[in-house]
């Protein structure tokens, strides 16, 4: 290697890099990116150099230059609520987004197997005898479906519901791990309970309390679920099927993608929960209390639609990996 010719090539970028670091306290935004920047460059200078040549003086300048650099960018410190912010505007909403279609699949998917489970439990008397007796579903459809929502103190029956779905969520995307292939059998045994419960509730009539007990709650925290398997089988077939990138590269960024997601339903059910709680059961008309389910879920797609498209117009992907110390180079 010419060191010569090297050192005259990237002089400018190493001087302009100290310049920086010397002001790091009061650089523009433009400047800390420049800053970042520059220091992933010097620093595959510093290895190129370390391998091609002996010479201990550059060697020892552009260790020293790198040290200080990484002090400033790593000692820089973003503010908590400024990550807070770009996890709910960015890095939970893209990922969302970009998972609409998969979404939008699984969610007809379930509806359509629901709604056909639950017309073939209404109309056999066969399946509803062999679900319970006539006494145990006039329990059911009389008294312990509406029971449910109010036989426990509202605080502590929020709290329950919002970790049992938050667990149910996190099963899901975990799930991914083994291609995502577990996912469907999960949702269509959630969809044949809710099958079940709604047939028997319209064999007797009832289905005015089953939807009015159900939607104002169910609406957000099926959907949330919903993007929890979506997210989980998108992961699953990314790494069957990765395009020209690497398999291990793909499972890697689409994986912390993915946890992106789990804490961000961690919120949207916890809002379910309260609805479950506080809504569900009180003593509201049925069409404002499922008024307020529909509320809450157009309010989250459309925080989705904005916010992720947003991001993903702007070429992120939710990947929670901070940038390499280097940069590629040939």
């Amino acid at each position: 290697m010419d060191i010569d010719a090297f050192v005259a090539a990237h002089r400018p970028a190493w001087d302009r890099l100290e310049h920086l670091v010397r002001r790091r306290k009061s650089l523009t935004g433009a400047e800390v990116d420049e800053l970042v920047e520059l220091y992933q460059r010097v620093s595959t200078h510093l290895s190129i150099v370390r391998s091609g040549t002996q010479d201990a003086v550059l060697v020892g300048r552009l260790s020293a230059l790198v040290a200080r650099a990484r002090s400033a960018v790593t000692g820089a410190h973003v503010p908590v609520w400024r990550e807070f912010v770009r996890f709910f505007t960015v890095s939970f909403p893209v990922v969302a987004y970009r998972a609409r279609w998969w979404w939008l699949i699984t969610t007809l998917a379930f509806l359509a197997v629901s709604w056909i489970m639950g017309a073939w439990v209404a109309g056999d008397p066969a399946v509803q005898a062999a679900v319970g007796t006539p006494e145990e579903i006039k329990q059911l459809v009389e008294h312990d479906f509406a029971d449910y929502y109010s036989e426990n103190p509202a605080a502590s029956f929020a709290s329950r519901v919002w970790i049992n779905n938050a667990w149910l969520s996190m099963q899901v995307i975990m799930l991914a791990i083994f291609l995502g292939l577990p996912i469907p059998w999960i949702l269509f045994q959630n969809a044949a309970n809710v099958a079940i419960a709604g047939g028997l509730m319209a064999s007797r009539d009832k289905l005015d309390v089953f939807f009015g007990l159900i939607l104002p709650h169910g609406l957000l925290e099926l959907t949330a679920v919903f993007l929890a398997s979506a997210v989980g089988m998108r992961l699953g077939w990314m790494v069957v099927a990765p395009g020209p990138r690497r398999r291990i590269d793909v499972m890697a960024e689409q994986g912390r993608a993915v946890i992106s997601v789990a804490i961000g339903l961690v919120v949207v059910l916890f809002v379910s929960g309260l609805i479950e709680a506080l809504v569900t059961p009180s003593g509201l008309p049925t069409w404002a209390r499922v008024g307020i389910g529909v509320l809450a879920l157009v309010a989250f797609l459309a925080y989705i639609g904005y916010f992720g498209r947003k991001a993903e117009r702007q070429g992120e992907t939710g990947d929670l990996e901070r940038a390499p110390d280097v940069v590629p180079t040939s």
